[in-house]
């Protein structure tokens, strides 16, 4: 007997900073994006953003809210997306990230090459969108 679906769920943070910037990863494959990743087996997704924002970038964050969903049908993935306060640790790169920076909302966006992941970045800081489900 064949098992049951199977889909990827994931959590993704646009974190800012207490002047407002956005914290941006620089990952080995896809360039500047905010820091995120799967979810894990018996994790509450809220805390796999903090998880993954802290193992990619060594901030801490706190106020974590959810922002909405973006299903990628043909993938099986759902990707939560949160917005966080930056609120301690020390911009630290990772096996996932080769370089961790803050920066303006305009710099981010200009940084990020891949057209999806600054419309998220968007999606997160328009609150009156919140909370939104895309789907593709």
């Amino acid at each position: 007997m064949a098992d049951g679906p199977k889909h990827v769920i994931s959590a993704a943070a646009v974190v800012l900073n207490p002047g407002g910037r956005v914290l941006l990863i620089k990952g080995p494959r896809r360039g500047w994006e905010m820091p995120g990743g799967q979810v894990e087996e018996g994790e509450s997704i809220r805390d796999a953003a903090c998880r993954e924002v802290f193992e990619e970038s060594g901030i801490i964050i706190d106020d974590v809210r959810f922002c909405g969903i973006i299903q990628n049908l043909s993938r099986g993935i759902c990707n939560t997306l949160w917005r966080a306060r930056a609120v301690g640790g020390t911009p630290t790169c990772s096996e996932e990230s080769l370089a961790v920076g803050f920066f303006t909302v305009e710099e981010a966006l200009a940084r990020v090459t891949w057209k999806n992941f600054s419309e998220r970045i968007g999606l997160c800081l328009d609150e009156s969108r919140h909370p939104f489900f895309v789907e593709f």
